[in-house]
């Protein structure tokens, strides 16, 4: 998914921004149930869809769950060598441990979040990443609670009204560790990764199980939490052109307070409490820099914040597991499945 040179304006309408919203809420609702509410036919809403889906401009996966990903993960900041960043941003979104990747603005430093175990953050942590060249400097912040994710936002093209229409029902929730994967779970759950919106005829003819089968077994991985979607977006595309990470240092005391009034702001899309210099981290869309100033001032001024960082994402290279761009000289190299990319040492 490559956008650089795209107006976002010519590329998706208000139906479609609202068609994506539609999909934030709930990325298995049904095109019939979508036309309903958004009062369009049937045929628009698939045809609309699949022009997104096959121009790569939208892609519905399947996220952790926000409780379970915060535990163990890991927020990095990896300061590069100028001319470098490409390399090792493309080196670590080859890694499947690793569902996010950005280039900051200036082109010397890569975010990225981890969800690894422990042997694969240290190898990342002490052997990798120190070994490489181009690597000046880590900075590693462990996710100590989770306020909200990128898997909640909502791009706010629809009225409440609809928003409550198209919200699924709760599904009860199974206790921790009640529910054990098997071999079908574990495909159903690599199908999803792939692609959230196949049908369950589609599901059961891939993992070569009955559909009624495999309707049970989504139920119960649903009630485990393992189902949450995520749609996949250039936020250029919904009018949003600035991408920023905000590092702030919050009063303990208040920790709780400010996560909570971030997680509600309709512009945040991830609110961490963490580790390292700063203890909270935000992530937030803006229309333009104006907005950013805006949000700064008017929202996050009030709230007490002692100081804040600001850092502006260049390039989106990795989000939810989906690779949105791939260098041209590097397309051709791929990562074995399951295999964990290092970060090369010579770059």
């Amino acid at each position: 998914m490559d956008l650089s040179t795209a107006d976002p304006d010519s590329v998706l309408d208000t139906l479609d921004r609202r068609l994506v919203c539609a999909l934030q809420i709930d990325g298995r609702a049904e095109t019939g149930r979508i036309a309903e509410v958004l009062g369009v036919s049937a045929r628009t809403v698939t045809r609309r869809l699949a022009r997104m889906q096959q121009a790569g401009l939208l892609r519905v996966v399947r996220m952790p769950d926000v409780e379970d990903a915060a535990v163990g993960a890991l927020l990095l900041r990896v300061r590069v060598l100028r001319g470098k960043v490409d390399t090792i941003a493309q080196a670590l979104a080859d890694r499947p441990d690793v569902p996010f990747v950005d280039v900051m603005l200036g082109g010397q430093e890569v975010g990225a979040v981890m969800l690894g175990d422990a042997g694969s953050r240290d190898r990342l942590l002490y052997a990798q990443l120190p070994a490489t060249a181009a690597v000046t400097e880590t900075t590693t912040h462990a996710v100590l609670h989770a306020f909200s994710d990128t898997g909640q936002w909502q791009a706010g093209h629809l009225d409440e009204d609809e928003v409550a229409a198209l919200t699924p029902p709760p599904v009860p929730r199974a206790a921790p560790g009640e529910t054990a994967l098997d071999g079908l779970d574990r495909a159903l759950l690599a199908r999803f990764s792939a692609d959230a919106r196949q049908s369950h005829a589609a599901l059961a003819a891939a993992v070569g199980a009955p559909e009624s089968t495999v309707r049970r077994r989504l139920h119960r991985l649903a009630a485990a939490g393992l189902l949450r979607t995520h749609a996949t977006v250039d936020p250029r595309l919904l009018g949003m052109a600035v991408d920023a990470n905000l590092w702030l240092d919050v009063p303990p005391g208040r920790l709780a307070e400010v996560g909570t009034a971030l997680a509600r702001h309709p512009q945040v899309h991830g609110v961490f409490a963490t580790s390292g210099p700063t203890n909270l981290m935000a992530t937030l869309f803006c229309a333009d820099h104006a907005g950013l100033y805006r949000f700064l001032t008017g929202t996050l001024g009030p709230l007490g914040v002692d100081r804040a960082e600001t850092a502006i994402v260049a390039r989106a290279v990795k989000r939810a597991g989906v690779p949105l761009q791939r260098p041209a000289a590097n397309a051709h190299r791929r990562p074995r499945s399951g295999s964990r990319a290092p970060v090369p040492p010579g770059a």
